[in-house]
This record gives C-alpha cells, sequence and structure tokens, in this order.
C-alpha cells in the first residue's frame, strides 16, 4: 500500500529516535552490569528490548507504506556519567520520543492514516505509562531515600 510521503519521512525520524535510544539503553545497561547494579541493568536491558520492539514495528510499517527504512540516522545520545544522570538523560530521550511520537500521530490524522496512528498511539502507550514514568519514579527514590540507598538497593 502506497503510504503518504509526509508520514514516511515522519516515521523514519521517530525510527532515528528508537535507533538511538537503542544505543543510549545499551550503553547504559552495559555500565549498570559492570557496576554491579543487577536491577538497574535488568530494568534497562528490558527497555533496550523494548526500543527494538519499537523499531521493528516502526520498520514493518514504512516497508508495508512501500518506504523505505533508514536505519543510518540517529538522533545524539547522550551517556551519563554516574546513575543520576544516566537516569535523567534516559528520561529526557523518553519526553523527546513522546513528543516526537504526537506530532507524528497528528500528522497522521491529518492524513488520514488511521493504521499508523493506531501503532503511534501504543508506542506512546508504552513510552509515557512504562518506561518514562518508571525513570520518573526511580528518580523520585533518589530524592527521598537518597543516592547511597538507592544504589544499595539495585545491587
Amino acid at each position: 500500500m502506497k503510504g503518504q510521503p509526509e508520514v514516511i519521512t515522519a516515521l523514519n525520524r521517530l525510527l532515528a529516535g528508537e535507533l538511538s535510544a537503542m544505543d543510549q539503553y545499551f550503553i547504559h545497561s552495559e555500565m549498570y552490569q559492570d557496576w554491579g547494579l543487577n536491577k538497574l541493568y535488568e530494568r534497562i536491558a528490558h527497555e533496550f528490548d523494548d526500543e527494538k520492539s519499537h523499531a521493528k514495528a516502526l520498520i514493518e510499517r514504512i516497508l508495508f507504506l512501500e518506504g523505505t527504512p533508514d536505519l543510518t540516522t540517529r538522533d545524539p545520545i547522550h551517556v551519563g556519567k554516574d546513575v543520576p544522570e544516566m537516569l535523567k538523560n534516559d528520561l529526557q530521550l523518553e519526553y523527546d520520543v513522546v513528543t516526537a511520537l504526537r506530532t507524528t500521530i497528528a500528522l497522521c490524522e491529518q492524513q488520514q492514516d488511521y493504521q499508523t496512528r493506531e501503532i503511534l498511539e501504543q508506542l506512546l502507550d508504552d513510552t509515557e505509562d512504562d518506561h518514562a514514568y518508571w525513570l520518573e519514579k526511580q528518580l523520585r527514590l533518589i530524592d527521598l531515600i537518597g543516592l547511597p540507598n538507592y544504589l544499595q538497593s539495585q545491587m
């Protein structure tokens, strides 16, 4: 099915963000594992897998719309130097994805591409209700119990 060029371009922009998120989560998860923060490693490795499934969904939709997925373009990644910075960088990444998803959902609505909109709404729900919310909770926990206690709880 031939898709609208504007929608395919927007989906490729989203794909660049998901691929960058995969890269950032991958390096952060490996850093957590190296530091012995196994709970954080497991959760962020899970986030890496989620981002991979988001990228897969976007690739499948771009192909369905007879577009060409751009797997070379990436948004900049921001690798943190410590746990709070890593969590904040990951949260900012999720906020950026939410903004991009909402913009693309509005474009899909305008172009009457309701099936793509539905796919993106599921990604938005996952990003807002799971990824961003979990990161916000971790930063709140650091503020509530202090960084040393938080780090101990993640071993």
